[in-house]
């Protein structure tokens, strides 16, 4: 049986495989979407801006030396594209999963989920301005999940994200908390959008 980061790889389309791979050049900071509103965009013009936009994404996040930044596209990707799914404002995103994280995160089970320690998500983000219609790198959004007792206020998540010009976000954990309380019983997590989910 393939293992869920060559499934994730095989199920790919061809522009979001081709962000897997190293040494490409770095695409422009911004991109045409053509639309003010993120929700407007279909598979195809979501398919053209990330791969206008893909390259340029971790270079981005990996500019200030943070480890999720430098290490998270060699993780598993869930979803076979960026998707809009409400939260997060009306960004594309996209999550990848590390290895503690990915065989119980690709269930995409919606009760009694418990992450294990050591799991770490990270969504990169695409935010589509309604002023000029144009697609830019948005933040890095990353969630670690850490030891029972570790974090009890948030579920033992630890929430963080990572600007476009790789300096980190400064928030307080409960403005991520009391969003993600609305999945407490899937662990937090919300999942993208089922139709371009990537399971095991």
């Amino acid at each position: 049986m393939m293992k869920p980061q060559l499934l994730a790889a095989a199920a790919l389309p061809l522009a979001l495989a081709l962000a897997l791979l190293p040494g490409q050049q770095a695409a422009a900071q911004t991109c045409a979407a053509n639309v003010e509103d993120a929700f407007d965009l279909d598979e195809a013009a979501i398919a053209e801006i990330y791969a206008c936009i893909q390259d340029r994404m971790p270079e981005a996040y990996a500019q200030g030396g943070d480890a999720v930044a430098a290490a998270y596209r060699s993780w598993t990707v869930t979803a076979s594209r960026p998707a809009v799914q409400g939260s997060h404002g009306s960004r594309l995103l996209l999550t990848f999963a590390n290895d503690a994280a990915a065989g119980q995160y690709l269930e995409f089970a919606e009760e009694d989920v418990t992450m294990p320690a050591g799991s770490v998500l990270a969504k990169e983000s695409i935010t589509i301005s309604t002023k000029n219609q144009e697609a830019r790198v948005g933040p890095l959004f990353i969630m670690t999940k850490g030891e029972a007792g570790s974090a009890p206020e948030t579920g033992d998540w630890t929430y963080a994200g990572i600007q476009p010009n790789g300096k980190p976000m400064k928030f307080a954990q409960s403005f991520c908390h009391d969003c993600h309380i609305a999945w407490e019983a899937q662990d937090m997590m919300a999942y993208p959008m089922e139709e371009v989910r990537l399971s095991n």
